[in-house]
């Protein structure tokens, strides 16, 4: 799966106070403590992290557009990847997610294998 993440200048916990730390942190913090929380319920599930790296501006598309930072998560199918995404514990940390995002996709991916010709 492809994650494409913009995250929020500071983040907002308005709808999660009990998860809001004491003083305010940007979108990028929030999200760091999010992964930290999901980790291990997604290695549990059999999926990784395989590549994290800080995005930006387009290099071809559109000028206006940008992506802070990019996921590349390898999960073993569609319904580990859901029993993952339901597991009441790691539910618990999605607000830091909800908080450090301004906005954000999912694309699923299907590995194919090129032949040379």
């Amino acid at each position: 799966m492809l994650n494409l993440l913009r995250f929020r200048t500071v983040a907002d916990y308005s709808a999660l106070p009990d998860l809001a730390p004491a003083s305010p942190i940007s979108g990028a913090e929030a999200y760091d403590r999010y992964i930290s929380h999901t980790l291990p319920f997604l290695n549990e599930s059999g999926g990784e992290v395989m590549f994290c790296g800080e995005g930006g501006r387009f290099l071809i598309g559109p000028d206006a557009e940008r992506w802070d930072r990019v996921l590349l998560v390898r999960q073993n199918s569609i319904e580990d990847f859901v029993a993952f995404a339901n597991h009441e514990e790691y539910l618990k940390g999605i607000g830091h997610r909800t908080a450090a995002l301004e906005d954000s996709r999912l694309l699923p991916l299907s590995e194919i294998a090129f032949s040379a010709r």
